[in-house]
């Protein structure tokens, strides 16, 4: 037995970098390339690992000490009698004991962080604990030229969609991958001509696990066999791939949608992904905020005894707070409804998934108040079929939905707080009028815009609704041509229906629903009379609007649709 100084390996261009976590203590047993210590430096954190197996005797580390290249660890008891130029380098993978004149022994800092320009697999890097995720999106086509970490593919799993980066630069030569293909880690998903750039940080963590090449040349005995092909994997707890494939984003970074990188070692984002904890909603307790073991264990036991609940658990409706649990609800009934007959199983579109969160979003933190009420449409029907009968060359078919969304225009500049959003404790009036508009397609629910309607006539809102409701069931509606809505119509005038609760579409504080109009006998001061009446349902939010101002909207907005001469005023 051998009492054996383990040390720091070459981590790249870095010194005095900090000790934040000790993963070991004296008495443990630990084995070749385990990882003994976390250091950070202002770019990124990375563990230490051990260069040979025994059993910790002393400890030369603790939290906050500055250590560097070739400062000592610790002391292992081991049976191997190795060198200390033995015991502080491991052999290095072929890609990175190149010829090239970075990576001899003159100059132990530099890394090769290019593979030159040539043919390179891309891969799908580690996504977490996710498989068989579904290509929602292509973002790049063959031929474009891409940067390094520029997305290339959408992928949603049943708990989050996520983009997924190049880890090259150069010319997009293939894409091997197409919408509705299954794709895993490591899966191959395009081929760049160009170079296989690796960030900082993760060259500084491919480094932190192996030896660098400057020191991999100076010794025979430790260079990787000739034979080693390129894309052989880097030993180390990551495992993290050769240059060219290697990912640029930590394991862990792309499943926080909102861009936010939870700050952890490595160790914990594995411990993290082996129990499914999304690491960007766990508060941190360690140094600056820094998430630790005790911290994901904690949140594992909150989430499982119902005191917390993921996000998204909250999305997907399986949650404690979806369920009703934190509200001091029943729990919601779990049937097996396969034992009464036969059942059909079939997973929710894309669509309904994101509008039924925010739908419940909505209903739940806005407080709805909903007015009935009938319009006299009988004389701008006329005028609709006359309009139709007049412009039936132009190929333009006029709605009623065209003529209520100039009507609605007209009564949103006389009631403008009907037409501004809720921000914080300020009331944000606008001075545009953007109509969303709800459009039934075979995927689900989705809200075009016409954008600035209060400069448009009739005829150009027609002629617009009828473009985009066309590419809202062909599924080709862009991002733009949903948002900046600043008030919703929802219109069930073509299906049945009298009255109905629509729910406002956040940000907007109010949105109208319309069923099929009837004829009805009205009284008009002498007899009944048939005239043709639309139902109004006006939705609001009465954190905004009072009962009054909604009263007299209804009211304001049935005048203008039973003479339309009135939008002029």
């Amino acid at each position: 037995m051998a009492l054996i100084e383990i040390k720091v390996p070459d981590i790249g261009d870095f010194a005095d970098v900090s000790v934040i976590e000790v993963l070991v203590k004296v008495g443990d047993t630990v084995k070749e390339e385990q990882s003994l210590i976390t250091v950070e430096s202002d770019k990124a954190s990375m563990e230490i690992p051990c260069s040979a197996s025994g059993v910790v005797k002393e400890l030369k580390v603790k939290l906050g000490d500055k250590v560097h290249e070739g400062s000592v660890v610790l002391m292992l008891e081991s049976g191997a009698a190795a060198s200390a130029s033995q015991v502080s380098v491991a052999p290095a993978p072929a890609a990175l004991t190149s010829s090239s004149p970075a990576a001899s022994s003159t100059n132990k800092s530099s890394i090769p962080t290019t593979s030159g320009s040539a043919l390179i697999e891309v891969k799908v890097p580690d996504i977490g604990d996710f498989k068989d995720v579904s290509v929602i999106e292509l973002l790049v086509k063959p031929g474009d030229t891409i940067a390094v970490d520029q997305s290339l593919i959408t992928i949603e799993s049943d708990k989050a969609s996520m983009e997924i980066p190049s880890s090259a630069a150069g010319v997009l030569k293939e894409l091997k991958v197409k919408i509705g293909d299954k794709v895993n880690i490591g899966d191959f998903i395009a081929v760049v001509q160009g170079q296989a750039i690796a960030s900082s940080s993760s060259v500084a963590a491919a480094v932190s696990n192996v030896p660098s090449a400057s020191l991999a040349s100076q010794s025979p005995a430790v260079s990787a066999p000739p034979s080693t092909p390129p894309s052989t994997s880097l030993s180390g707890s990551t495992g993290l791939q050769s240059t060219a494939q290697m990912p640029s984003h930590q394991p862990g970074n792309a499943l926080s949608a909102s861009g936010f990188v939870p700050h952890a070692s490595p160790s914990v984002r594995k411990f993290a992904r082996e129990l499914g904890v999304p690491l960007e909603e766990v508060k941190g307790s360690g140094i600056k905020g820094r998430i630790t073991h005790e911290d994901v264990q904690a949140f594992s036991r909150a989430v499982m005894q119902g005191a917390v609940s993921t996000k998204a658990q909250q999305a997907k409706g399986g949650g404690s707070s979806a369920s009703g649990a934190a509200l001091g609800l029943l729990a919601w009934p779990v049937v097996d409804f396969a034992k009464f007959g036969p059942i059909e199983r079939k997973p929710m579109s894309r669509i309904k998934k994101i509008s039924g969160a925010n739908l419940h979003r909505n209903w739940v933190m806005i407080p709805h108040v909903t007015n009935h009420d009938d319009a006299d449409i009988t004389d701008l029907e006329a005028f609709r079929v006359l309009t139709n009968k007049e412009n039936e060359k132009s190929g333009v078919k006029v709605t009623m939905l065209a003529f209520l969304i100039k009507a609605c225009v007209a009564t949103l500049k006389k009631f403008p707080e009907f037409n501004s959003s809720l921000d914080g404790e300020d009331l944000v009036y606008k001075s545009y009028y953007n109509i969303g508009f709800a459009a039934d397609t075979p995927n689900g629910l989705m809200v075009p815009v016409i954008k600035n309607a209060d400069s448009k006539g009739v005829l150009q809102i027609s002629q617009e609704m009828g473009e985009l409701a066309k590419k809202a069931r062909d599924g080709k509606l862009s991002p733009a041509e949903m948002t900046g809505a600043t008030f919703t119509i929802s219109s069930l005038g073509g299906i049945g229906g009298r009255y109905f609760n629509p729910i406002i579409n956040a940000p907007e504080v109010s949105i109208l629903g319309v069923c099929k109009s009837t004829m009805q006998p009205v009284w008009n001061g002498k007899e009944f009379v048939p005239r043709l009446m639309l139902p109004l349902s006006l939705s609001w939010d009465h954190r905004v609007i009072d009962g009054a101002a909604a009263a007299r909207f209804n009211a304001n907005l049935g005048q203008i649709l039973s003479d339309f001469r009135r939008v002029l005023l």
